[in-house]
Order: structure tokens, then sequence, then C-alpha cells
């Protein structure tokens, strides 16, 4: 049976998140939080791969034990278990960090035949995790995928990497691991019934003192502060030289051609 470990990050809900209009800060105090939308990519494979090849699914996450609802959420998606690495010091980790606590856990968890992550973050997408979970792992690492198949006795994946300029077709030996892109799937909601079983299905919960702590950071974040977009604000009537005027204008500025 082909055995997949997923991973996720549990993330601030970008919908919840104001920015103050003068010193453009991020307003963070009543945020909601959601699997973050390119791990459900991730999960959302797995789980159709589960329905082709019969393959088990094992979600990995790295958080503070306050996100212990993100569990039942991936679980709900088809994942037939969870493992779950947790401390209050787990908080705005950088990808190193993540990278060597999930490597950490996922090689507590035995042999593995495929690692699925999103392509990047929807908090700081830094594309990073994977590539060095990767590398810690010492297995092969396919990026930008948009459609995977699983040559089934073959121990390999066909992997369709979609880059800037082409589309680049790849085979990788297994156990490896592939970050995919938003459009490889579209991540179905869980059902009432999948909802409720998720809560009975296992959980290992893994504390800080099974693993080692997390190195130093390689990366500061300083500050984030919202965007700003300047606007003209000119004012148009819907008379015939008025529209030549906003027709001008859009023409200057390159908006048409």
């Amino acid at each position: 049976m082909l055995k997949v470990i997923t991973c996720f990050k549990w993330v601030i809900d970008e919908a919840d998140v104001k920015v103050d209009a003068s010193s453009r800060r991020l307003i963070l105090d009543r945020v909601g939080y959601k699997i973050s939308l390119y791990d459900r990519n991730a999960i959302e494979e797995a789980a159709l791969l589960q329905e082709k090849h019969g393959a088990s699914i094992v979600a990995v996450t790295v958080a503070p034990p306050t996100a212990k609802q993100c569990l039942k959420d991936a679980l709900s998606r088809g994942a037939d278990k969870a493992c779950f690495v947790n401390d209050p010091s787990l908080v705005d980790l950088e990808p190193t960090q993540t990278a060597a606590l999930l490597a950490a856990a996922i090689k507590g968890q035995g042999d593995f035949d495929l690692i699925l992550c999103g392509e990047g973050s929807s908090d700081l997408y830094t594309q990073q995790v994977g590539p060095i979970l990767a590398e810690k792992l010492g297995i092969p690492c396919g990026t930008y995928v948009n459609k995977l198949t699983v040559i089934e006795g073959e121990k390999r994946v066909i992997a369709e990497r979609k880059l800037d300029d082409c589309v680049e077709i790849v085979s990788i030996q297994l156990p490896a691991l592939v970050t995919v892109l938003p459009d490889i799937n579209t991540p179905r909601i869980p059902t009432l019934k999948q909802v409720l079983a998720a809560g009975k299905k296992p959980v290992d919960n893994i504390t800080l003192d099974k693993l080692e702590s997390p190195s130093e950071p390689g990366l500061e974040t300083t500050s984030i502060l919202g965007a700003t977009m300047e606007r003209r604000r000119l004012k148009f009537g819907a008379e015939a030289e008025n529209i030549r005027a906003a027709v001008g204008a859009l023409l200057k500025e390159g908006v048409i051609t």
C-alpha cells in the first residue's frame, strides 16, 4: 500500500486581517485561523491517491498547542492519522526551523513513499519548506507540480511541473517529496459524516522533549506593513469630450492599448 505523508500549516485567515490606515500595521486581535489554502491542495491530492491506489495518509503539522483544532480539519479531509508537533514556543518559525521539526517527526513515522506539501503557505509563501525538508530526509524533490501520476509497481511518480515558459514532465523515484500548485485539484468541503469521523481518528502528539529544539532562525521578520494603493481620483462626465479625455488618460497610463 502506498504510504503518503502530507504536511500542512495552520495560518491566519487573511479575510480577518485589518490594516491601520495611519501606521499601515496589521490588526490581528480578532483573526481566525485555517489550514493554508495551498496545503488543502496537498491534502486533497493525497485523498485522490487514496481513492485511486488505496493509499494511507498521515497529516503532519508543527504548531503551538492552541492550534489543536486544525487536526480535526485535516483528518476530515481524508487523512487516516495526524502527527502534531506542538509546543508553546513554536510560533513564527522560519522555514529551516519548520523543516527540521517536520523531518524529525516524519522519521518517527517509519517508512513512507511520498510526501506532499503545498507550494508555499498562504501567510509567508516562502516556498522553502518543501525543498529543505526533502534535503534533510535525503530524498528527491519535485516542485511546481500541477499533475501527479503514480506508476504502480514501479515505485515512481510522473510529475508535470508548470514553469514560467513551459511544462516539464519528470519521472521521480520514490520515496520522494512533491510540492503542488493550486491548480492541481479543487479541495472538497468535508461532509458532516467526515467531520464526525475525524474525531475518532488517531493523533500522535509530539512535544519538543521528544525532539531536538529548533535551531536559531536564519531569518528575522522585523515588521509587516499593509500595502497601499495611490488613486488619482479623477472624475469624468458622460459628455463626448469627457469620454475622449478618459480614454486619453487610460492610453497614457498604458491601461489600454
